[in-house]
């Protein structure tokens, strides 16, 4: 993997590894979220690849912010880190919480920083493209920017909220100020936002000065960004503090009002992002997007395929035989097996629910 430049001076990665990745299940468990998992079949997790991303940016200047249930797993995965670089949170609180109390630590530490957060579950296919929108968006924040990054769209998806251009950004080449933000829309939405190809979607990655993103959570919440500082001031406070904290997403609380106060600001770039979503996404990952064939994430020995397409996970060690059915996903696993369409991906989440209403926990 190569990058274009030197590391930046001063900038920390910030790395939210959260979730469960109920769309993924059962290959994705609370045990062993998908961010732990290797989904590109390229030998390493879907974290570590995040890691060698953002390693030459950032050196050793990194802070993974996880569940106490999965620190020993990050630690294990990535053991050249510093020590303090993984922060353990006490329970999921979203992601203004995970990122705002990185900024916190960052704030006290390095008061000139810039950090960058980017989840760890997320695909790149394009570093490079990465790396360069990165150093645009680093050299905005520096001057008091709240930025993002807005993928261009590679087609009219419900499934992301997407970002409205404005005007481009004075100063900062590459870079345009946020009009809006926008939830998720409707398909017939979505095909006008690309026709006018003043959109991009918005994958949550947020470069920012420690002290700006908690003056901006201050400025709607001041309690929450007092807490906040607080704990990282004290960190023994932790455990006391943090069921207090809203249980909200930064876009939320910070970006949307922030642009909505002309304070945000978006570098547009093709990145070859996917999310990993649900397995229609894994199947096109894998290289199936036209759906011509049966991918396998896995021993291929294990799958034999007559007539069929879509997506086979073998991860049980049993032979999985898929004859005359299109589209189709199964994931065998030790103690469960999936069988579901591309088509009807985001419906496994449901699944999830009515085996937590069971009280199944040990399939969970």
């Amino acid at each position: 993997m190569t990058t274009p430049g030197p590391a930046l001076d001063r900038f920390w990665a910030v790395v939210p590894a959260g979730g469960a990745g109920t769309r993924l299940w059962p290959l994705s468990r609370s045990s062993a979220p998908k961010f732990l998992r290797d989904l590109t079949g390229s030998g390493r997790s879907l974290l570590q690849e995040t890691h060698a991303r953002l390693a030459p940016l950032v050196e050793d200047r990194f802070l993974v912010v996880t569940g106490r249930a999965h620190r020993d797993a990050v630690v294990e995965q990535l053991p050249g880190l510093p020590d303090g670089a993984v922060v353990a949170e006490p329970s999921a609180r979203d992601s203004m919480a995970a990122v705002g109390l990185a900024a916190a630590l960052l704030e006290r530490r390095d008061p000139d920083a810039v950090l960058g957060s980017f989840a760890a579950d997320h695909v790149i296919g394009e570093p490079e493209a990465f790396a360069t929108a990165v150093r645009v968006a680093v050299r905005a924040a520096e001057d008091g920017w709240l930025v993002t990054l807005g993928i261009e769209p590679t087609s009219a998806s419900t499934a992301f909220g997407y970002i409205h251009l404005g005007e481009p950004l004075a100063g900062h080449p590459g870079a345009a100020h946020v009009a809006a933000f926008v939830e998720k829309p409707s398909a017939d939405v979505a095909e006008r936002y690309l026709a006018t190809g003043e959109f991009r979607w918005n994958a949550g990655m947020f470069v920012v000065r420690p002290t700006v993103l908690l003056d901006l959570l201050a400025a709607g919440d001041p309690g929450f960004a007092a807490a906040l500082r607080a704990i990282a001031a004290d960190p023994d406070t932790l455990d006391d503090v943090w069921p207090m904290l809203p249980r909200i997403a930064l876009d939320h609380a910070v970006a949307e009002p922030a642009a909505a106060a002309g304070r945000v600001a978006v570098v547009p770039a093709a990145l070859g992002w996917d999310d990993v979503g649900d397995f229609d996404s894994l199947t096109g990952l894998l290289g199936d997007p036209d759906r011509a064939r049966l991918s396998v994430l896995g021993d291929d020995a294990l799958v034999v395929g007559r007539d069929a397409t879509g997506l086979v996970v073998p991860a049980s060690g049993r032979v999985v035989a898929v004859v005359g059915l299109d589209d189709v996903v199964v994931v065998d696993t030790p103690d469960a097996l999936l069988v579901t369409t591309r088509e009807r991906a985001q419906d496994v989440k449901a699944v999830v629910a009515t085996l937590r209403d069971l009280g199944r926990d040990d399939l969970l």
